[in-house]
């Protein structure tokens, strides 16, 4: 079974490199803006969270098959939210994501919003606990609007000996 896996794993793997390799190279005129680049960005993130997310759901052998499903929605998902992402909104999502997980108490939003397009976000922490004696985490959600549509992700940062978030999950 564990063989299984690591080969479906290993031809999403090649399959989404496949698709980042026809998206515009850091060195062309316009890699950030380029089209491709955003929904291949959009299509990898959403591809891993809807991957990770089918493996909490699924059971027994249904992992592999609630795994494999959530990899395939979620890189639909993220590739329609990457084409309407340009750089500033990718830019000011992380800005404000890390701001919140540093900063806002567990319940407080902290929000970004692109006037040029009408694209917006926000993230909340909902939980802070001790994972292990002086190892602090975060639970968080964030959701980005695109074109009216909401998509959201959750994820749990811990803090790191150096001061920095690492995330976890």
């Amino acid at each position: 079974m564990n063989l299984i896996k690591i080969g479906v794993a290993g031809l999403l793997a090649l399959s989404l490199g496949a698709c980042a390799a026809q998206g515009a190279g850091y060195g062309s005129r316009n890699s950030y803006n380029d089209y491709g680049t955003k929904e291949t960005f959009g299509t990898l993130a959403g591809a891993a969270l809807g991957g990770w997310a089918g493996s909490q759901i699924g059971h027994g052998s249904g992992r592999l098959a609630a795994t494999a499903a959530g990899v395939v929605l979620g890189g639909l998902i993220g590739n329609q939210i990457g084409r309407g992402l340009d750089r500033q909104d990718s830019y000011e999502a992380a800005q404000t994501e890390r701001a919140a997980i540093e900063s806002n108490p567990d319940g407080r939003y902290s929000r970004w919003d692109n006037p040029n397009n009408g694209n917006y976000g926000y993230t909340v922490p909902s939980r802070t606990y001790e994972a292990s004696p002086g190892q602090y985490c975060r639970e968080y959600e964030t959701t980005i609007v695109v074109g009216g549509r909401a998509q959201s992700g959750y994820g749990t940062a811990c803090r790191e000996p150096d001061g920095s978030w690492r995330i976890v999950g």
